[in-house]
C-alpha cells in the first residue's frame, strides 16, 4: 500500500476514509505526518485478513511483544526504512 494520502484512503472504508481526510485536513502542518504514519497503520490493519485477530490480542494484552530496538533491527535487516 502506498504511504501516500490517497494510498491510505483507498485502502480504508468509506466511514472511516472521511474521519482519515478530516484528521488530516485539520492537523498542523508539523503534525501532518504523524497523522499519515497513524492512518498507514490504520489501513494495513484493516487490509490485513488477521487484522481482526491483531486487534484482539492487542486489547487483550495476549499480543507479543518486542522491542524497539529488535523491530528497528529487522527492519534495517530487510532493507526497509527505520526512521
Amino acid at each position: 500500500m502506498p504511504r501516500t494520502a490517497d494510498g491510505i484512503a483507498a485502502a480504508l472504508s468509506p466511514a472511516r476514509r472521511m474521519e482519515f481526510y478530516r484528521e488530516l485536513g485539520t492537523a498542523q502542518l508539523d503534525q501532518a505526518e504523524a497523522v499519515l504514519r497513524r492512518w498507514w497503520c490504520e489501513a494495513m490493519l484493516d487490509a490485513d485478513p488477521e487484522g481482526d485477530r491483531l486487534t484482539a490480542a492487542a486489547l487483550d494484552g495476549t499480543l507479543p511483544l518486542a522491542s524497539v530496538s529488535s523491530v528497528l533491527a529487522r527492519r534495517q535487516a530487510r532493507g526497509l526504512p527505520v526512521d
